[in-house]
């Protein structure tokens, strides 16, 4: 049963090293949100969507208006 301690000092050194890092399980630490509340990010995280769907509108703008002349 040599596996069973190989197993432990590998969970401790994992350990170690999670803690030395900084890093949680959860998936929330982004570096992009790190030190914004949750209001700043909403509020970043909605202008980076309405830049997206903007854009979105205006290439869809400009394929019905190619394709609607050539085809009759």
């Amino acid at each position: 049963m040599t596996r069973g301690n190989q197993r432990e000092l590998a969970r401790a050194k994992n350990l170690k090293k999670q803690q030395a890092t900084g890093k949680s399980k959860s998936g929330d630490d982004k570096d992009g949100n790190k030190g914004a509340n949750l209001l700043k990010r909403q509020e970043r995280d909605a202008e980076v969507m309405r830049l997206k769907q903007q854009k979105a509108a205006e290439k869809k703008a400009s394929a019905e208006g190619g394709a609607g002349t050539s085809k009759k």
